[in-house]
């Protein structure tokens, strides 16, 4: 089960963009998420007339590890580690390690 997942509201730890916060748009694999607003970078693209795009110099997102952000609690207004929490019913939830809080899916 992942801890970070689509949808989580995350808080970068380490790196040039400490302390921002931005949503989880996309896993792009095991151990990178894209995370809307950090990590931007400028790309130098070519026109490409087939596709109606123009060429210059545009500004995305990249992924980041996962090892470098944590989720966000909004209660406590910090960074805040995950766990998981076995429920009477069988199901896994997973919870916030300070509080014990059940993490909403936004």
């Amino acid at each position: 089960m992942n801890k970070i997942r689509k949808g989580d509201e995350v808080i970068v730890i380490t790196g040039r963009d400490k302390g921002k916060r931005g949503t989880v748009t996309l896993r792009t694999d095991d151990s990178y998420v894209l995370i809307e607003g950090v990590n931007m970078v400028k790309k130098h693209t070519k026109p490409n007339p087939l596709k109606g795009t123009t060429g210059g110099i545009v500004q995305k997102s990249m992924p980041i590890h996962q090892s470098n952000i944590a989720i966000f609690n909004a209660t406590s207004g910090k960074a805040d580690r995950v766990g998981i929490k076995l429920l009477a019913d069988g199901k896994k939830v997973r919870v916030f390690k300070s509080s014990g809080d059940e993490i909403k899916v936004a």
